[in-house]
């Protein structure tokens, strides 16, 4: 059977992200014996009039669409992405009556109300190596399932995970804006952050893939590709149970170093682990701190102190490694106090750059869906599908809004709003440097990253 996969994401920021989660799904469906195209929506610049032409040249018998993001989770400057894929979908329907079926990470999160929405003809929820396979062998049969919802409550063990289907047009696009390359270790997360989709989405146990075959995939994308950027795409990459350090071992024992960035959590790092992930090419880390002070920090289920982010930042600093924090403000139990103590907090932190957010977008299924309905900002039911934002009540929002403005906007290397510098650099990206880029933020950087020719 043809499938023609789409990937619907026009995020941009902080850089373009390879669709890895729609390429693992074209892997599984070669493996079965189909014949798959793989499509971008951000590679044809956003032109529906492309989408249309990949449709009509390749003539699928079935079209899937992955959905990555429902929104861009910035209170500050929202961008709703759901009417995308809606315009997508209409886009196939007037060149092709085959069936569309959605998919993807965002989709999952609201998949009754996306789907509804969108008008596609059904939807795969949660991780669809085995569920897409099975619907796309039906479907060469003639045979649809009852429902327009499939899925399955169970997670593909480790060893199941295989490795993405790298597009030749896709990856190419992506590492000449940023020379970013993607790369999945495991999924799940144990951790209990009260506002994460994560568990919901991957489960809680940690599922980890086989080093040698995440090392594999490395070294495809360096030398097939040319890549000269990896990024960790995992949840946490410095899990507590050390499946990392198995990936940093096979790098050691393959001599394979490359620079790359993940996401780190605070804690359980020590000088010696580091330096060896600097071996491998740790080059810079974006870290999950999330809250600037300690109330609030344990009140959004952090098992860390604002003093383990200080010592992780530290750490990452002494060994050279350019360090970022992702920052929320208006979680639960935040007052003007907990504000002020955790904006002292954040300008403590040395030789690092801070993106500081106001207000937590709430995802159904998660504990902080629940302490909004409890606290009354939301109604049962509500299906916040359109984008709907935790604010403590125990603290002003306009208040919070020029407290934020007024301690940052003369600090360059604390980002308020997040994403007060996408655009410039977006630019130093298709310019041709590699990397996050914000390392040039960074209190007396220079560039240390040069332009790849």
């Amino acid at each position: 059977m043809k499938v023609l996969l789409i990937s619907a994401n026009v995020t941009l920021s902080p850089y373009p992200v390879y669709p890895i989660g729609m390429s693992m799904i074209a892997a599984a469906l070669v493996r079965a014996g189909h014949e798959v195209r793989q499509a971008d929506f951000l590679l044809h610049n956003t032109s529906l009039e492309a989408i249309g032409g990949e449709v009509k040249q390749f003539s699928p018998d079935l079209v899937g669409i992955s959905v990555r993001n429902i929104d861009n989770v910035n209170l500050m400057n929202e961008q709703y992405y759901i009417q995308n894929v809606k315009n997508i979908v209409e886009t196939v329907r007037k060149v092709t009556d085959v069936k569309v079926v959605l998919g993807g990470s965002g989709f999952s999160l609201i998949p009754d109300l996306i789907l509804k929405e969108t008008g596609a003809d059904y939807g795969v929820i949660g991780e669809g190596e085995v569920s897409t396979v099975d619907f796309v062998n039906n479907a060469e049969s003639g045979i649809y399932p009852a429902e327009p919802l499939i899925g399955s409550d169970a997670f593909l063990n480790g060893k199941q995970i295989k490795s993405a289907l790298y597009d030749d047009p896709l990856i190419e696009f992506y590492l000449k804006n940023g020379n970013i390359a993607s790369v999945q270790t495991k999924r799940g997360c144990a951790y209990k952050c009260v506002y994460c989709s994560y568990p919901v989405l991957e489960g809680t146990r940690l599922r980890r893939r086989d080093a040698g075959a995440v090392v594999d995939d490395i070294e495809l994308l360096r030398d097939k590709y040319s890549a000269k950027f990896v990024f960790f795409v995992d949840s946490v990459f410095n899990d507590d149970e050390g499946a990392y350090l198995e990936v940093i071992d096979e790098m050691l024992r393959r001599d394979l170093s490359i620079p790359w960035s993940a996401y780190i959590k605070p804690g359980g790092l020590t000088d010696e682990i580091v330096e060896k992930m600097k071996k491998t090419g740790l080059a810079a880390a974006e870290v999950g701190s999330d809250a600037a002070c300690d109330i609030t920090l344990s009140r959004m289920g952090k098992n860390f102190s604002f003093n383990d982010v200080v010592e992780c930042n530290d750490l990452l600093v002494r060994h050279g490694i350019a360090t970022s924090h992702f920052f929320m403000f208006g979680g639960p139990g935040e007052t003007e106090e907990t504000v002020r103590e955790g904006i002292n907090n954040i300008l403590s932190l040395q030789k690092c750059v801070s993106f500081i957010f106001m207000g937590i977008r709430i995802l159904p299924g998660t504990p902080l869906a629940r302490l909004a309905l409890e606290e009354k900002l939301i109604t049962v039911g509500q299906g916040m599908l359109n984008p709907v934002y935790y604010i403590s009540p125990t603290i002003d929002r306009e208040w919070m809004e020029k407290t934020l403005t007024a301690a940052f906007e003369n600090v360059r290397h604390c980002v308020f709003p997040p994403d007060a510098y996408d655009s410039s650099l977006q630019v130093l990206h298709k310019l041709g440097y590699s990397g996050p880029m914000w390392e040039l933020l960074l209190p007396g950087s220079e560039r240390t990253r040069k332009r790849q020719r």
